[in-house]
């Protein structure tokens, strides 16, 4: 099934990313041969993620979040969504 996720790097940082076989892309990035961005950030675990029937669903969530700031991420992640549309408003982006 396809997934959209969010990865908490080591450094504190967001990766959003989608794939259809979540195991195997999150050892991918655990192992270095991930994204170029997680590869320099390792360790990185899995904070989020969200299932789909079709991988463009997973693509199109995986753009909608990457556009979003650290704050409504991390409402995301902790499961705060009534918060999502307050954390909506146009500002500084909080990366």
């Amino acid at each position: 099934m396809p997934w959209m996720y969010i990865l908490r790097c080591s450094d504190g940082s967001l990766y959003v990313g989608s794939t259809v076989d979540l195991d195997a892309r999150l050892w991918q990035h655990q192992s270095g041969e991930g994204a170029a961005y997680t590869m320099r950030r390792l360790p990185v675990e899995l904070a989020y993620r969200e299932e789909f029937d079709r991988i463009d669903e997973a693509f199109a969530r995986e753009k909608q979040v990457q556009n979003w700031g650290r704050a409504k991420r991390i409402a995301l992640i902790e499961g705060r969504f009534d918060d999502l549309k307050a954390l909506s408003v146009r500002g500084p982006r909080d990366v």
